[in-house]
């Protein structure tokens, strides 16, 4: 006589949000740079915003500090970057890998 097909089911209630993982980062400010191969004033000026994004998620604990500074060493190439090594960037592979830690500031060329 347990059963009844009216009652409600408790639900298990998880309070853990959605994370980003470090390739969703990665490919999110990848393709922010690619959809600006051809401008990159306006790409460095969305990474700006993108690095408000970052801020907010390291303070908010969805993302970890490990990953927010390899995103800002990759952010550093990219502002700093003339049209020649904008597009140099976005060509080179090893950048855009999880663990990449950082070089001389010369984009290595395939």
């Amino acid at each position: 006589m347990g059963w009844w097909p009216f009652s409600r089911r408790k639900k298990t209630f998880s309070d853990n949000p959605h994370m980003k993982g470090t390739r969703a980062w990665l490919t999110e400010l990848r393709e922010l740079a690619e959809r600006n191969f051809n401008n990159h004033i306006e790409g460095q000026r969305l990474i700006h915003q993108l690095k408000v994004e970052w801020k907010e998620a390291l303070s908010e604990n969805e993302m970890s500090l490990e990953l927010h500074e390899g995103l800002h060493r990759r952010a550093f190439r990219l502002l700093n970057a003339d049209a020649q090594d904008w597009l140099a960037w976005l060509d080179d592979d090893d950048f855009w890998q999880p663990g990449w830690k950082g070089d001389d500031g010369v984009p290595t060329s395939h």
